[in-house]
């Protein structure tokens, strides 16, 4: 996820997975053209061409339709709203939550099971104190490894003060 906005009114999180969904669509074109390739020679692979079109083709379409996800995390003050948007191929899913309730964001961590390293994967959560949706609430599904939670984590925690501050200070 990468930091789309910063402005003392709006922070905007996105994460659009435009090298995993290439990377996909390459892999499942590379067996379906390598099928039809087999195909097309006529000899005794046309069977053979027909499934490994098929079956190499439906992999790739079934993992891109599984892990390409767009995530969208808007933090408005003016709105007082937190917007987490969720696009696939199967539909688009928006969360909504008062901004008010949230009071910091942390990082989720978890060791895969049967890791014989020591990486771990990290994944960044919002902390709604208050209102209906209290609890913990992923920005992202899927753990990932590195620093890129901390910097969103990081980058949310030091937006916020400005809101409590802002918020608290209103005076006739």
């Amino acid at each position: 996820m990468k930091i789309t906005r910063n402005s003392p009114d709006q922070l905007i999180l996105s994460n659009t997975p435009w090298l995993m969904g290439i990377m996909l669509i390459l892999f499942t074109l590379g067996f379906v053209g390598a099928g039809l390739f087999m195909v097309n020679e006529g000899r005794e692979e046309v069977w053979a061409g027909i499934l490994f079109a098929l079956f190499g083709g439906g992999l790739g379409l079934g993992a891109f339709c599984v892990f390409v996800r767009r995530v969208q995390v808007i933090l408005d003050r003016n709105s007082n709203s937190i917007l987490i948007r969720r696009q696939s191929v199967f539909g688009y899913d928006t969360v909504e939550h008062e901004l008010s309730d949230l009071s910091h964001a942390e990082v989720e961590t978890a060791t895969p099971p049967r890791n014989t390293t020591t990486s771990k994967m990290h994944r960044p959560v919002l902390i709604l104190e208050t209102g209906m949706s209290a609890g913990r609430h992923p920005i992202v599904k899927a753990y990932v490894s590195g620093r890129g939670a901390h910097r969103l984590v990081d980058a949310v925690n030091d937006w916020l003060p400005a809101w409590t501050v802002d918020s608290g200070s209103q005076s006739a």
